[in-house]
């Protein structure tokens, strides 16, 4: 028996929601379970790079792509093939499973015209493929069962687990307002920017995040704000940092548009932060009662927030209280048990 996975997404410095995922169910995986062989497969863009990477005892790396003739070759002796992000290769395999995170892509004005059509291609061939399909939310199946047609039978919710590992609980307090998160338009900044404006004087922004899609126009609101020395954009920062500023935020601010998961609220709510978040997509499903929940395209209601946590400390502990509880529901160790799952309900027997 030998399990193959789409293991390109997990090797990057700066990992994404996707990359964060791939890496915890690769690992996971293999650890789980030493006697069975895993291929960790690559694109060939980033084979060379994977060569780098370790890997668990278990695991050996394969190659797959296509030829310069459009055919497909990789790991064809592999029983199971499961693509972490929303995407099949062209191979054929005895079973496939694809992991669907979100498809904002197909619901919004947040990517290129050229991204949203590869896009749309790769995630409707995956969809039709797939002998099972993971979502990451309930919300996120609701939109692969009605944007493309798949039937619910075929699909599995299996939530995130938590990344961020809480700093010391001895760090104090400080006024900042973080977000964390790409500078892009999906991520509704622009609207956090000018709600912030409205906090008092002595309260910072923190922006930790690469640029995306839309960020040109945000940081130039950014510049141009009554408030610019009062907000720090930090750009990508690391592991450490980011506990480091999770222990010291006093707000977690997360009015996204639309939301496949939203890892940063749930990490924020595992470093004791008190989160607002955004009342759509599947951010109310993963915070649950743990967060104060805004529409993120109303400014004036972000900016309300903002300040009704600033000045309301018993609101702050019990948020905080709640967040903390919420995030011990969702771990890696469950969505690794329930994505083996997923490979018995598939392989049946042959799979121990």
């Amino acid at each position: 028996m030998k399990l193959a996975l789409d293991a390109t997404y997990s090797l990057d410095r700066d990992l994404s929601g996707v990359g964060v995922y791939s890496r915890e169910i690769l690992h996971g995986l293999a650890v789980a379970h030493p006697d069975v062989p895993f291929l960790f497969c690559y694109r060939a863009h980033r084979f060379l790079k994977a060569l780098r990477a370790a890997l668990p005892g278990n695991a050996r790396r394969a190659i797959f792509g296509e030829t310069g003739y459009g055919r497909p070759w990789g790991p064809w002796s592999a029983d199971l093939f499961h693509g972490l992000n929303q995407r099949l290769p062209r191979q054929r395999f005895r079973r496939a499973v694809a992991t669907f995170h979100d498809l904002f892509v197909l619901t919004g004005d947040y990517s290129t015209r050229e991204f949203r059509e590869r896009f749309a291609q790769q995630a409707r061939d995956a969809a039709a493929r797939a002998d099972l399909i993971i979502t990451v939310s309930a919300f996120t199946a609701r939109q692969v069962e009605q944007l493309l047609g798949v039937e619910k039978s075929r699909l599995r919710v299996i939530h995130h687990g938590v990344r961020v590992a809480p700093a010391g609980r001895d760090t104090p307090r400080e006024k900042i307002v973080l977000h964390v998160g790409a500078i892009q338009r999906r991520k509704n900044v622009a609207r956090l920017v000018k709600a912030f404006e409205e906090m008092p004087s002595d309260w910072r922004l923190v922006l930790a995040g690469a640029c995306g899609y839309g960020a040109e126009e945000i940081l130039e609101q950014i510049e141009h704000s009554r408030r610019r020395a009062s907000i720090d954009v930090l750009g990508y920062v690391t592991d450490r940092q980011l506990a480091n500023l999770y222990a010291k935020a006093s707000i977690f601010a997360f009015p996204s548009l639309d939301e496949g998961f939203g890892m940063p609220a749930l990490d924020a709510m595992a470093s004791g932060v008190p989160v607002l978040a955004g009342n759509r997509s599947a951010l109310p499903e993963v915070c649950g009662d743990a967060a104060l929940l805004v529409d993120p395209d109303d400014t004036p209601a972000i900016a309300e927030g903002l300040k009704r946590l600033a000045v309301d400390d018993g609101l702050r502990a019990q948020l905080s209280g709640r967040g903390l509880n919420r995030a011990q529901e969702f771990t890696w160790k469950r969505a690794v048990e329930k994505t083996w799952e997923v490979y018995r309900e598939l392989l049946g027997s042959r799979l121990a």
